[in-house]
């Protein structure tokens, strides 16, 4: 391969990858959880930072589940946290990290395909209103504790 080809090569690859860059959209901090080895549920957590402009998150998709869904918790009227979800998304506006954390805000794992052990890589893609679709290989962490 000539040097010239494969310069052309590396700068459309870099172009490509352009666009999440460009709109100031990253993820820190990712894990993905299960309460135990046979849970049909799980949930993904992270650090959704944006240095770009206003956008929202509105999505959320994975091989590792049947359905996912963004979710938060809310208090019902007995006192009690209920999950619901999120159709709308979430809001992430310039210069702000929205919190993805257990008992809040997560993206929601429902009808597992197969159990999540401890050191395994899941892929989820994350949708953008703007930044449009950002895949991160999100790590298992089932011995992570609540503010870790």
């Amino acid at each position: 391969m000539s040097f010239t080809f494969r310069s052309i090569a590396v700068a459309a690859a870099i172009a490509c990858a352009m666009p999440a860059f460009a709109q100031g959209i990253t993820v820190e901090d990712a894990y993905v959880r299960s309460a135990s080895p046979t849970a049909k549920t799980g949930a993904a957590f992270m650090q959704v930072v944006n240095d770009g402009e206003d956008d929202r998150l509105i999505g959320a998709a994975s091989p590792a589940a049947n359905v996912v869904q963004l979710h938060t918790h809310i208090e019902g009227g007995d006192g009690v946290m209920q999950m619901k979800h999120v159709e709308e998304g979430f809001d992430v506006p310039a210069g702000t990290t929205l919190s993805m954390e257990r008992g809040g805000k997560h993206v929601m794992m429902m009808g597992l395909t197969a159990p999540l052990a401890q050191g395994d890589v899941v892929p989820v893609t994350l949708t953008f209103e703007k930044a449009g679709d950002i895949t991160i290989d999100v790590p298992v962490d089932l011995k992570r504790m609540p503010g870790q």
